[in-house]
């Protein structure tokens, strides 16, 4: 099953996008301690310390060839590559190409650059942006919108772990085990994961931290020409936002982080978060039917342990698994117009026919008609557990399940064992245990959260307030549902975004759209 502890707006995206004539989300994320761990394994160059063929090269635009995304609305995408450092240590080594995809304002009053990271940690910016283009086009009037692909994602030396027939056979293992044979399957196919990467990545796998791609973000700033980074960060983008901010608080312009990871929030901590997020919104998709939450959660875990011991069958052929029950549920719930959908899939799975929920779960997946997958979940895991330090072991995963199963009945287990799955036998140490994102002197980051946020709980938003520091953030809430704000159909939401952006007014801290 794909990871939805940091599923942020990336391959949600493509779904919700699909589904609202915009784009879908793919997050995921000591109070006011301002993050425990070094933003760097070793010490990075500044700006002031790279070399010329760096920081003066000069971007190729040129048609997007070999892309279907071209072909998306909102026309004239122009791509490039730019070079940056493999490692950023030793700016004079070796180096990697990043793939970016722009188009230009369309205004005469031009802003400068506006960059944005859609989520992941792993999802395509040159996929997404022309997408998402529609959205934001009233940005477009003053700003070009600029995005890329993150290191080791798609076309910037994208990793891929595993092939699609390994995908297709490691779905079959139950991401709850329940015997002891089916822990050793679970964790074995774990460590063969990793030892996947690292034969596809081999010394890339090592640099593809959170805050290797908020320097490359810098010298992006530089070679587009901007004094100031402009950027909007969504999901998992609001977390490389704050590090890219502490890193660099005096290069921060204005900057939007909506569907706000809790930067104080450690692995265990985000995967508990998420747990009461997708509850949460679970709780208000049953309200929305008519349902007792509490008894529509406890019929849906039942569903859930009939499939475990007896997989469904499918219009396909295919059989639908537990895991794979539970991540068709998952994706609905980040858009509220997805809900009817689940409606109809659950409906079928207690007729005993699972398509509905594997057609969900396929979609989250990124499995084509033909079987093919994507490789998101491949660089998401692979950044995320060069960032995080936490290795729950099997015996203190045990003792967190309890109140896993507390938190939701639904996502908890699961939620609890993937801390002690996702990184097990990792090639590479993790980074840190939090990111550092204080960033005093910054200027005004506008946080924007959503309360009804099954993957980023609303409740990160304040804390990467608080550990931005004084002045810096500014919240802004949405009494809303879905993953994300902006965009979601609030006007008030919008016109407040778009006005801190364009106009540069900065909102009252604490306003509150409904």
């Amino acid at each position: 099953m794909s990871r939805f502890v940091r599923w942020t707006a990336a391959v949600a995206a493509a779904v919700l996008l699909a589904g609202c004539g915009g784009g879908s989300s793919g997050g995921d994320e000591d109070e006011g301690k301002g993050g425990s761990g070094a933003p760097a394994t070793s010490p990075a160059a500044t700006s002031a310390d790279l070399p010329s063929s760096l920081t003066s090269q000069k971007l190729d635009w040129g048609r997007c060839k070999g892309t279907a995304d071209t072909a998306a609305p909102g026309g004239d995408w122009q791509c490039a590559t730019l070079k940056v450092p493999l490692d950023w240590a030793h700016p004079d080594g070796a180096t990697i190409g990043l793939a970016l995809i722009r188009t230009r304002a369309t205004g005469s009053d031009r802003i400068g650059s506006l960059l944005f990271n859609f989520g992941g940690p792993g999802g395509s910016g040159v996929s997404t942006m022309p997408y998402y283009a529609a959205t934001v086009s009233q940005l477009r009037e003053r700003y070009d919108l600029v995005s890329w692909d993150p290191r080791g994602v798609g076309a910037s030396e994208g990793i891929r772990c595993r092939s699609d027939r390994d995908i297709r056979a490691a779905e079959t293992i139950d991401a709850t085990p329940d015997t002891p044979a089916e822990e050793k399957a679970y964790f074995q196919d774990a460590a063969d994961f990793g030892k996947g990467c690292e034969r596809a990545a081999g010394t890339l796998m090592a640099h593809v931290s959170t805050t290797d791609t908020a320097r490359d973000m810098d010298l992006m700033r530089q070679v587009l020409g901007d004094t100031t980074m402009h950027y909007f960060g969504i999901s998992y983008g609001t977390e490389l936002g704050g590090v890219y901010a502490h890193l660099f608080p005096k290069n921060v312009g204005r900057t939007v982080l909506d569907a706000v990871v809790d930067p104080a929030a450690d692995s265990v901590g985000h995967a508990e978060n998420q747990a009461r997020g997708f509850q949460r919104a679970l709780d208000d998709y049953l309200k929305s039917t008519g349902q007792d939450p509490k008894q529509g959660s406890q019929k849906i875990a039942a569903l859930l342990k009939r499939i475990d011991a007896e997989p469904l069958s499918t219009s396909s052929g295919r059989k639908l698994t537990q895991s794979l029950a539970v991540t068709g549920i998952v994706l609905p719930l980040y858009s509220k117009a997805s809900w009817p959908t689940l409606t109809s899939a659950l409906k079928s799975a207690e007729e005993g026919d699972g398509s509905g929920l594997l057609s969900l779960a396929d979609n989250y997946n990124e499995r084509d008609s033909s079987g093919h997958y994507g490789t998101t979940a491949h660089a998401q895991r692979v950044i995320s557990c060069l960032d995080d330090k936490q290795r729950p072991t099997l015996a203190e995963t045990k003792k967190l399940l309890p109140e896993f199963e507390r938190i939701s009945p639904v996502f908890g287990d699961f939620l609890g064992w993937d801390t002690a799955g996702w990184c097990h036998d990792w090639p590479v140490a993790g980074q840190y245990d939090t990111p550092e994102v204080g960033a005093p002197g910054a200027a005004p980051i506008l946080l924007v959260g959503n309360t009804g946020d099954p993957a980023t709980p609303y409740e990160g938003a304040r804390r990467m307030a608080d550990e931005l520091g004084k002045d810096v953030g500014v919240e802004l809430t949405w009494k809303g549902e879905g993953h994300g704000a902006y965009g979601n159909g609030s006007d008030c939401v919008d016109s407040t975004v778009n006005a801190y952006l364009l106009d540069g007014t900065v909102p009252k801290d604490g306003k509150v759209c409904s």
